[in-house]
């Protein structure tokens, strides 16, 4: 059954304009620079004769697979003086148990730049050549190791910074989201045959697949796909980290309250209203989720060109931000100008965290603290406000607990599938329009153009694991990937 023109398997994808031939490759595995050890990685059919060719000690082509073996690595001609690069271990790893599905040899060397650059000259010279970023996982690929989301959740995984990023690409690596995908395109394929079956025998005016049946497993789908769709901001938050802008009026606390939370003296602060005049950035976890916090100039009437500039700044800022953190001195505003700040930053899409400061000042005469403001008081739709003194640092963790809430809410159980990809969430919101289509037409249109609604949402579905591809789409998923992986 055809699904599209642009559907290619792992077989054809070999005989493409990759070019990829059973030659054998070799990178550097490990970050550059100058290390206690690197690792240097040969994958192709050559991949264990090639590292015994420079390698003085046991016989690697008469060795089991991994194993790991001590030796020198050696340059010259076997019969005359043979110069000793490095003492080594060699570990194999014989297809297909490995990575790539093909023979791997891995060689941890001392980590000089000299001794690495001579090795992979060596293993270049006498038949390897030089691996393309993101090869070696490309082969994984394409001999079946690995599917596509699971291949771009490597590179994920080794971009992680955070504990939550490292935990989200971890389930797509070990396929939780391919195997829910896998079992929804099934359940798709087997009406597609059926829709297929009937235009076969359009003549006889039969009908092979249940319409009941069919709307009800679009329903269910499309909630599948719908809740898929949905978690990308969670996902995405996780993976690029929250934006989160501490805002508010001049002097009311905000780069103290930025040092509070980093526990150091990253602003500078002053009693002088007006000191930040642009942005500052720094990242901060909590509960293992990266909170970009970027304190920003004081909201107010400019009274210079470099002040206004700063307070542009901070409202492009807000508007870009995830999470509002609005400090207030609860010891100088008013009820009501409080709710006017913020009735005017209130934006769709952002959760603004009210933060009362200065509660070691709460006996003035003025204070807030003191008047039984509450939350419902603001008729805004923000989070309960808190108290605090970023001074004296009272208080802090419990922010700390409250951003995390305000971003993340329940919505992180470490059980659910999320989708972190942007390539991810554009095939998925296809595949659930070509399903409302098919939705909306089961009662009223022919077998031929339910078909081709189904096959359209079988070739988005299969885009995201790799069952369907182009040249196009590998080329820009695995050029984005190190060298060596």
């Amino acid at each position: 059954m055809d699904y599209g023109p642009s559907t290619m398997d792992a077989t054809s994808l070999q005989l493409s304009t990759h070019n990829l031939q059973p030659d054998t490759i070799v990178a550097l595995a490990t970050p550059n620079g100058t290390g206690a050890i690197g690792v240097i990685r040969l994958s192709g059919p050559e991949a264990i004769a090639i590292a015994n060719s420079v390698f003085s000690g046991k016989d690697l082509t008469k060795q089991a697979s991994h194993t790991i073996h001590f030796g020198n690595i050696v340059d010259g001609d076997p019969d005359s003086y043979r110069e000793v690069l490095d003492e080594v271990l060699m570990s194999l790893f014989i297809a297909p148990r490995s990575y790539t599905r093909e023979n791997v040899v891995e060689i941890s060397c001392h980590g000089s730049a000299y001794i690495i650059e001579s090795i992979i000259k060596l293993l270049i010279k006498n038949g390897a050549r030089s691996a393309k970023a993101g090869e070696f996982t490309l082969r994984a690929f394409l001999n079946g190791q690995l599917d596509l989301s699971q291949a771009e959740a490597v590179a994920d995984l080794i971009a992680s910074n955070s504990k939550a990023s490292q935990q989200v690409a971890m389930q797509q690596l070990r396929g939780g989201f391919s195997s829910q995908l896998q079992s929804l395109r099934d359940q798709l394929v087997q009406f597609a045959s059926l829709i297929e079956l009937e235009l076969d025998f359009a003549e006889e005016d039969v009908e092979f697949a249940n319409r009941d049946q069919l709307k009800k497993l679009t329903h269910e789908i499309i909630g599948v796909i719908g809740n898929l769709i949905r978690s990308f901001e969670l996902g995405n938050a996780i993976k690029q980290g929250v934006n989160t802008v501490i805002a508010g009026r001049p002097n009311a606390g905000k780069s103290t309250l930025l040092n509070a939370l980093l526990n150091e003296e990253r602003a500078i602060v002053s009693h002088i209203p007006g000191t930040t005049r642009d942005t500052i950035e720094e990242v901060l976890n909590i509960n293992g989720i990266n909170f970009r916090l970027i304190d920003t100039a004081g909201i107010r009437e400019a009274t210079d060109a470099i002040e206004r500039i700063g307070v542009e700044r901070t409202m492009e800022k807000i508007s870009q931000s995830a999470l509002l953190v609005y400090v207030f001195d609860a010891t100088e505003i008013t009820a009501e100008e409080l709710k006017q700040d913020l009735e005017r930053l209130q934006k769709p899409g952002i959760v603004i965290l009210p933060v009362a400061n200065k509660s070691d000042l709460s006996k003035s005469e003025n204070s807030l603290f003191d008047s039984g403001l509450k939350t419902q008081d603001l008729r805004l739709k923000t989070h309960d406000y808190i108290e605090i003194s970023a001074k004296e640092k009272f208080h802090i963790d419990e922010l700390k607990n409250k951003i995390y809430t305000a971003a993340i809410k329940d919505q992180l159980t470490g059980d659910e599938t999320l989708v972190t990809n942007i390539r991810h969430l554009e095939a998925l919101q296809k595949t659930e329009e070509a399903l409302i289509r098919v939705q909306n037409g089961i009662d009223t249109v022919t077998s031929d153009f339910l078909s081709m609604d189904i096959k359209q949402a079988l070739h988005y579905l299969g885009e995201i694991t790799g069952a369907v591809t182009t040249d196009d789409l590998l080329e820009n998923i695995f050029s984005k990937f190190c060298i060596g992986k």
